[in-house]
């Protein structure tokens, strides 16, 4: 069974310091790009993230400071990154939180475009979970009846992410091969921003998730408190989540 595509899709896993979106940084990045046509291109970047890499992280993925001291900086392969993903769809285990937004804040943090609505975002962790909870691990062993090697390489790991979804289509009646249904079936809260501070309420308009204007439009807290536009951009949110805060912002004119 293959994937029925028609354009790219990339599954890719990332291996960072840790796991807080706005602070920590990418050390390695595995992309498996797989074309309409069924062929597939990968690589894999190991990345000096210019901060320490925590021990309690290196023990989980195995990569220490002295393993890319000499590895370019992300800033230098960003080109390379953007476009291998161009005009594809991205897909993930756990990557709508936290990989996609972790990716896009590098991306941002190094002067670099991001807009998610260009991608179709698919999240395997989301299939496996609505239907059998388990780790990667497990869901590798339970849809393939295999044993994942090497996991958290991220090149181990992305292609088995590959793997399994080809056997959730599979193994489910209810999951139709089709990258338009398989992103609707993983996205699981519709948000504005990547990392879910920015919400949509039913005409679209992007609503706070948090704080005391919870449920509120954007438009209109603006409009009334512009203090608090100028607070959140000195707050420590994701950058991707203030680029939302600036273009509502600039889109009623204030």
């Amino acid at each position: 069974m293959e994937l029925k595509l028609h354009k790219p899709i990339c599954f890719f896993d990332l291996e960072t310091t840790g796991i807080n979106v706005s602070k920590d940084r990418i050390v390695e990045i595995s992309i498996l790009k797989i074309s309409p046509n069924q062929s597939q291109e990968s690589k894999t970047w190991r990345i000096n993230p210019q901060i320490p890499i925590p021990e309690e992280s290196s023990l989980i993925h195995g990569i220490y400071d002295k393993d890319v001291i000499n590895a370019p900086t992300f800033k230098e392969i960003a080109p390379q990154i953007l476009g291998m993903i161009k005009d594809s769809d991205l897909a993930g285990y756990n990557s709508n939180r936290f990989d996609i937004p972790l990716l896009a804040e590098e991306l941002l943090r190094n002067d670099f475009e991001f807009d998610i609505k260009k991608h179709r975002p698919i999240d395997v962790q989301v299939i496996y979970h609505k239907l059998e909870p388990r780790t990667l691990s497990a869901a590798y062993k339970f849809y393939c009846d295999g044993i994942l090697e090497n996991a958290h390489s991220a090149s181990a790991d992305t292609l088995a992410t590959y793997e399994v979804l080809k056997s959730q289509i599979e193994k489910y009646d209810e999951i139709e091969n089709d990258i338009k249904f398989l992103h609707e079936f993983t996205t699981q809260n519709k948000n504005a921003d990547l990392a879910g501070f920015v919400g949509l309420d039913k005409e679209n308009d992007e609503i706070f998730n948090f704080g005391k204007y919870r449920g509120k439009k954007l438009k209109d807290i603006f409009k009334t408190d512009l203090g608090y536009y100028s607070w959140l951009m000195n707050a420590d949110f994701p950058l991707y989540s203030k680029k939302i805060f600036t273009r509502i912002k600039l889109k009623n004119g204030l």
